[in-house]
């Protein structure tokens, strides 16, 4: 599972109310991502997602732009070891 990989991220800027999670997860889900996205109540959007490696690195670039009414100022990154999870999901605002 060389190819398979976990990353972690904090999307800054105005990213709440403007589509992100949706067009996350369809975005994920077009890619063959799994994993999760949820707003954070300091305004970040946080993503935790699970795929391979070109798959992960193309929704990288994604979350970089993210949705048209979207305007990204920081993308934080952490990479860490595969698991396997099912889907991916929106979670509740933490």
């Amino acid at each position: 599972m060389a190819d398979k990989l976990c990353m972690h991220c904090f999307v800054s800027g105005k990213v709440q109310g403007v589509w992100f999670r949706d067009s996350a997860k369809s975005e994920a889900e077009k890619l063959g991502i799994t994993g999760w996205v949820r707003n954070r109540s300091d305004g970040r959007m946080e993503v935790l997602a699970f795929g391979d490696k070109k798959n992960l690195e193309d929704f990288y670039s994604w979350l970089k732009r993210g949705p048209k009414l979207a305007k990204v100022t920081e993308l934080v990154r952490e990479d860490l070891p595969w698991q396997h999870v099912e889907a991916f999901v929106i979670k509740p605002t933490v």
